[in-house]
């Protein structure tokens, strides 16, 4: 197994949900609950009511100590079939595990653990759970849904003409339904036995198809504010587009202006003068350039791009922003800094939502070199990333706030552009770094923006 997979926290609780549904037996025992001395008053007077309470009691006692290894089992495969990418682990895991579990029950405990017909329908149900909820039933309601099924199938095993069947072939279910029997009780039981199975077994279904539905719906509506949002993405974008692209001529037209002036003229003070004007001009006509083609980068400092981020971003903001810049802030990156700015700025973002509410919010923006190029990172001291969740972070519309999750996705994107890298380092409790790993670089001590 994957050494971060078992250093998941959840796995584990996962895990010992599974061996605390094993170890039941040893504390709840039928002393314990109370169904021993049902049995004993039963069996010494035996009537009709004590015989519905000793019934209900033990139904309730078998879900109560099934309750914990079916749910983990389940749970168990859901998680390592979701983090290999597996479906079928999310069935062969809880087939195995339960059947398992029965075995080392009744390897240790006097009183038989009877795997009969309640057991493999719990896991036929188990499998149609999977198959029909296709991964759009999160695991804590199927775990909802198959608690009501277990104490809806339990039931079954008071029924009397059920035994023929594989049902109620433990000690203490032969014995209810022997004394049922002697007291020409047994109809009566066995009718109450399936209406309360009925009502659990179809309240979970009911339960089941509703979730199922609710789910779907809630991500058809995450998926149409997606669409929505890249729509006026879209929409925006090409009318943006259309306005730079008229900023050409001008801009042209300056240049050309400037260039006769400097043409015109020997005086020393207004060259100086128009040489800045040429060197505006031109990095305007870079910027221009890089926001209307992606693929466009120029050389820029790192101190340019950090101080374009600044004014971007930073100088609106409520949030108080740390530097630890630990790179020389004349390496230069070859980036297109409007995108790239736009990547960093949406980082900046969601490790402002991490802090928010925190006494000691705290979001830096760090650079260090490494090895082949430059980090540019932002940390914050949130809650972290759990392992479970690393993983979908980078889907589109996966977000932990109410609004589509889109931002990693684009920062993703830029930096596959700019052939980089992204690495999250995360620590629960301890908060999170994204690191921007660029690879191409250069020191100069004239600055290229200038």
């Amino acid at each position: 197994m994957n050494k971060a997979l078992l250093r998941s926290k959840s796995i584990w609780i996962k895990v010992l949900l599974i061996v605390l549904g094993i170890s039941m037996p040893l504390w709840l025992s039928v002393e314990v609950s109370g169904l021993g001395s049902l049995m004993r008053s039963l069996k010494e007077e035996p009537d009709g009511s004590t015989l519905m309470m000793a019934a209900f009691a033990l139904v309730l006692l078998n879900t109560i100590r099934a309750l914990p290894h079916y749910i983990g089992a389940l749970l168990l495969g859901d998680e390592i079939g979701a983090y290999y990418g597996k479906p079928w682990l999310k069935v062969l895991i809880p087939l195995s595990i339960i059947p398992l579990s029965y075995l080392i029950i009744n390897g240790y405990n006097s009183i038989n653990y009877h795997f009969g017909a309640p057991a493999l329908i719990l896991l036929l149900s188990i499998m149609l759970l999977h198959m029909l909820g296709k991964g759009r039933l999160r695991p804590v309601f199927k775990s909802f849904v198959l608690a009501q099924l277990l104490f809806g199938v339990q039931w079954l095993d008071t029924v009397l003409f059920l035994s023929a069947f594989g049902f109620g072939g433990g000690t203490i279910s032969i014995e209810v339904k022997a004394i049922a029997e002697q007291l020409g009780f047994g109809t009566t039981l066995s009718f109450y036995s399936l209406v309360f199975s009925a009502v659990f077994i179809v309240n979970a279904i009911v339960l089941a198809v509703y979730l199922t539905v609710s789910e779907q719906k809630w991500k058809m509506r995450q998926d149409l504010d997606i669409a929505r949002l890249e729509m006026v993405e879209s929409r925006s974008g090409r009318e943006a587009l259309h306005l730079v692209h008229d900023l050409k001529t001008p801009l042209s037209l300056m240049e050309g202006l400037n260039s006769l002036i400097q043409m015109k003229t020997e005086d020393p003070e207004i060259l100086r003068y128009t040489n800045k004007i040429s060197s505006s001009i031109q990095s305007t006509s870079d910027m221009v350039s890089e926001i209307l083609y992606h693929e466009k980068k120029n050389w820029c400092t790192l101190k340019t791009f950090i101080e374009y981020v600044r004014a971007n971003k930073l100088s609106d903001s409520a949030t108080i922003y740390d530097f630890d810049l630990q790179a020389d802030e004349n390496i230069q990156i070859y980036i297109n800094k409007i995108r790239m700015t736009r990547a960093l700025v949406n980082l900046i973002d969601n490790a402002s939502d991490a802090v928010e509410g925190l006494s000691d919010a705290t979001v830096t923006i760090c650079s260090k070199v490494g090895e082949g190029g430059v980090y540019i990172g932002v940390k914050d001291n949130g809650h972290g990333i759990s392992e479970e969740n690393i993983e979908k972070i980078w889907n589109a519309g996966y977000s932990t706030k109410s609004h589509p999750g889109v931002g990693l996705t684009f920062v993703k994107n830029v930096v596959q552009e700019h052939e980089a890298d992204l690495s999250i380092e995360s620590e629960h409790g301890i908060g999170t770094t994204f690191w921007i790993h660029i690879p191409k670089e250069r020191v100069n001590d004239e600055d290229p923006d200038h």
